[in-house]
């Protein structure tokens, strides 16, 4: 058989199975709108979007992954396909921190699929709101970056907040130089987000020292305003390029390679268990010798791992402090729950923020 031969056969066998694919994801349409259906006629206010059972079916996905598309590639594809059949049961609005081309945009993307609408915001709390009134039916805020820290306004915003953190969204960040000047002598100067410019200290030290550093509201509006200043650059993400119609000058300025922000999802509904799970607590101790560690000594003794604890003024007083504690586990397992009964027993302030699906990918 020559080589054309054996391409034709290729070619007829992976038609024919694009056939087979295309009818299958056509059949689970049919069966998500079928789903739709029975949820309607049992609750007209039903929720449609299950954080857990969608964590699950990734989670599946990825165990069950033998190649030869790697697991992150597999569960994009599967995310899609989930991101296209819940859009026939339930449109969905996802706000995000504006404005368009954002990394904030990118993880709403990442975690809801192309399949829904995503709002631009203009701040954090205008997030809150949108979600909070129904104008949106999730939405996306920035929470934690592996080189800056905790990004403490979103932290604040949940004292006040009634809504429920619904998922999480890991994304590996990758800061671009953007513009249209190409020598980098020429530029005057760099726009980006305060993040985004200590992110990438060094890179600007070494090879940029001559320009002057604008702090923005965000990168995409940094993209924006360098789109009309041709003799400036922005440091931006990919997405943001594409949108204002900049070439990248340099790829991957960031000083520290594994460079990753967390984000929240936050929405008006608590989340079922996924089998791999985290809490969020918002506590505040007694003002007396030894309570914190009075406070968290239930976690130790029921054997719940405590992954993050970070202290914020309450707002409330002079000096006095709540304190944000994520934990491995959901609120309804038994070990968990028994130690939230004994943490609520001893806090002068206690909060359950959420249960939800840790980050698959």
């Amino acid at each position: 058989m020559s080589d054309n031969d054996n391409l034709k056969q290729i070619r007829e066998r992976i038609d024919a199975l694009d056939l087979q694919i295309q009818d299958l994801i056509n059949q689970r349409a049919e069966a998500a709108q079928e789903v739709a259906r029975v949820k309607r006629a049992e609750d007209k206010d039903a929720f449609f979007y299950r954080p857990e059972r969608e964590a699950q079916v990734l989670a599946s996905v990825k165990e069950r992954n033998s190649g030869p598309v790697d697991d992150e590639d597999m569960t994009r594809l599967f995310r899609e396909i989930m991101s296209a059949c819940l859009a026939l049961e339930q449109p969905l609005r996802i706000a995000f921190l504006g404005p368009e081309g954002t990394f904030t945009q990118s993880a709403a993307l990442k975690h809801f699929g192309h399949s829904v609408e995503t709002v631009a915001m203009g701040s954090i709390p205008d997030i809150f709101r949108d979600v909070e009134s129904g104008a949106c039916h999730y939405g996306v805020v920035p929470v934690e970056n592996s080189t800056e820290g905790m990004i403490s306004h979103t932290l604040d915003m949940f004292i006040n907040s009634g809504l429920q953190i619904c998922g999480e969204v890991t994304l590996r960040i990758h800061h671009h130089l953007m513009g249209t000047e190409k020598d980098l002598s020429a530029i005057t100067k760099v726009y980006s987000h305060q993040q985004s410019l200590a992110q990438c200290r060094l890179w600007l030290d070494r090879n940029l020292h001559h320009a002057e550093q604008q702090s923005v509201g965000s990168n995409a509006e940094a993209a924006r305003q360098a789109a009309n200043d041709p003799s400036s650059a922005a440091i931006a993400g990919e997405m943001a390029a594409e949108i204002y119609g900049l070439d990248l000058l340099e790829e991957s300025i960031e000083d520290e390679p594994d460079n990753t922000t967390r984000f929240l999802v936050i929405g008006r509904q608590s989340v079922a268990l996924s089998g791999n799970d985290k809490t969020t607590l918002l506590l505040s101790a007694r003002n007396v010798a030894g309570s914190l560690n009075t406070l968290l000594r239930p976690l130790a003794e029921h054997n719940i791992s405590m992954t993050r604890i970070e202290s914020r003024p309450s707002r409330r007083g002079t000096w006095d402090y709540v304190f944000f504690i994520d934990i491995l586990g959901h609120k309804d397992e038994p070990d968990v729950a028994k130690a939230m009964e004994e943490l609520r027993a001893d806090a002068s302030l206690f909060k359950v923020l959420g249960s939800y699906p840790v980050a698959v990918l």
